[in-house]
């Protein structure tokens, strides 16, 4: 059941990231802006339908990928708290997603290597995606970061509030230790040290 909970885990934080990312789709501050974010939304939604499919595929009770996704309490979603963090404003929703971003990197580059040879496949394919994700991202923390002081004080005041949610990410518990030990998932605590560099460097 463990190797179904971390899959559900991965699925979760693509799905809700995903869902919140949606909420931009026809208020983006330009037209471009509102079609790029729309598009990683829609991105996270095909890795988290990849996902749940192949959670329920392992589970086996009869369940479908819509089952796992719609049809959960909330205390059976296994997302971190970062990606369920409200939109607030363009900067914060920049901000949520860089540090988010630069991780998600790092760990699928790291699922990649995965003994579950189905979860390594999805990684390498989503690795595509969210590379791209995270040069967007970056992008725009600097952009905004080093634009006019408004944005600048916008994009402070964001990295004030959400930082605090970066520690989760490389936190491990009983479920990422087991995936790490089995073979299935990455050691969590290994990427903490190039998680905040990658971080740091852009900021």
């Amino acid at each position: 059941m463990n190797h179904v909970n971390y899959i559900l885990r991965i699925a979760d934080n693509a799905l809700i990231l995903g869902q919140r990312l949606s909420a931009w789709c026809g208020h983006g501050p330009i037209l471009e802006q509102d079609i790029a974010i729309t598009n990683i939304a829609l991105d996270l939604f095909g890795q988290a339908r990849s996902l749940l499919a192949h959670a329920a595929n392992i589970e086996n009770q009869g369940r479908s990928e819509d089952d796992l996704a719609f049809y959960r309490q909330v205390n059976q979603f296994y997302n971190c708290l970062l990606v369920e963090q409200p939109n607030t404003d363009w900067a914060y929703t920049i901000v949520r997603q860089f540090f988010f971003d630069a991780f998600h990197q790092r760990f699928l580059e790291n699922l990649t290597e995965s003994k579950d040879q189905h979860l390594a496949d999805i990684a390498a394919k989503s690795l595509k995606e969210v590379n791209y994700h995270l040069r967007y991202s970056s992008e725009w923390v600097i952009r905004l970061g080093d634009g006019t002081e408004t944005s600048h004080l916008k994009m402070q005041d964001a990295v004030n509030q959400l930082w605090m949610f970066t520690g989760e990410l490389s936190s491990p518990d009983s479920l990422d230790i087991d995936a790490a030990a089995s073979g299935i998932g990455p050691d969590l605590s290994l990427l903490k040290t190039p998680y905040y560099q990658q971080v740091s460097a852009v900021l």
